[in-house]
């Protein structure tokens, strides 16, 4: 009989227990303990861990980890807290996660595009006002970041008629968007985009990176997408931006702390749009299929999924 995995997070009870449920539906072969379940020779002997930004005083209680498998794709917080000494973690992929994000860039583009938030505004000052149509191939929409999420969304804007960029910290080249990566590259996405997403992990090289100067680097009147993390861009350069006409709207799905509190400027803000963090919600069932596949390949072969590169972060 193979040695449990450890399911540890910081979730609470229910919310647990669901996930739970689908993992062990996805591998009913593999017998699954939270931490709160395993005894103590198991705590010492358990090999592998399932984790969902877990304390890492629990990972620390596993000497016997040989590997760990985050439920999400962002592994920031992990890396973060579990530092250069943590066992090989790989990271969710997930190709379900990278439609949902596809068809959300997509739907916010449209929403931008079709100059909803000013409909909105008209609306609430009772004017009756048409705005000028702007066709999909009039406009360009910069992705910065290039990874899955960043070239399902490319594929999705361009099958709509726009024109795509993108940046990536390493070199890319995908079919019909013009790819660019240095200083230089990063500076011609703001200067073309009409809207700029972001789509990058971060990191130590992202944490920041969109402030004062690069923002003003953007056109004027240019809208802003963030689906990547509130850290990549510096709010009150961002705020300023939006204050000064630079910036015409931006959708913020992400935040350096969540939820937002009720006193952030943000709620009222009207140029911003406030989302939940709800633009690529995990599927259980998707996730779980893809970590008892990855389990089950490591105990046919011992050979372990790719896993993340702790100095880049991700």
């Amino acid at each position: 009989m193979p040695s449990p995995i450890a399911f540890v997070s910081r979730m609470n009870a229910q919310t647990e227990a669901v996930w739970k449920d689908a993992l062990c539906a996805a591998m009913p072969e593999e017998k699954i303990l939270s931490f709160s379940e395993l005894s103590g020779e198991q705590k010492r002997t358990v090999e592998f861990a399932i984790v969902a930004n877990p304390d890492p005083a629990d990972i620390a209680a596993l000497p016997g980890l040989t590997w760990i498998h985050s439920l999400w794709a962002g592994v920031e917080r992990l890396v973060l807290e579990l530092g250069s000494k943590a066992p090989p973690i790989v990271r969710l992929k997930d190709p379900e996660l990278s439609r949902v994000m596809a068809e959300a860039v997509l739907a916010w583009t449209y929403y931008l595009q079709r100059d909803m938030p000013a409909y909105r505004e008209n609306q609430q000052k009772a004017l009756w006002h048409e705005f000028d149509y702007r066709h999909p191939r009039e406009m360009t929409i910069g992705l910065l970041g290039l990874g899955a999420l960043g070239t399902a969304a490319a594929e999705r804007l361009l099958h709509a008629g726009f024109n795509v960029a993108g940046w990536s910290r390493s070199a890319k080249a995908i079919e019909g968007v013009e790819t660019l990566t240095g200083d230089d590259g990063l500076q011609g996405l703001l200067e073309k985009s009409d809207i700029l997403v972001c789509l990058v992990p971060l990191t130590d090289a992202t944490h920041g990176l969109l402030n004062a100067g690069r923002l003003a680097a953007m056109k004027e009147g240019a809208a802003l997408i963030n689906f990547a993390r509130g850290a990549v861009i510096v709010a009150d350069d961002l705020i300023a931006a939006l204050h000064s006409g630079q910036l015409s709207h931006a959708v913020l799905d992400v935040f350096e702390q969540e939820p937002l509190p009720a006193a952030s400027v943000f709620w009222q803000h009207p140029k911003v749009t406030v989302l939940p963090h709800i633009s690529a919600p995990t599927s259980r069932e998707s996730s779980a299929k893809i970590v008892a596949g990855n389990i089950r390949t490591w105990r046919e072969t011992g050979v372990l999924p790719e896993t993340i590169d702790m100095t880049r972060g991700y």
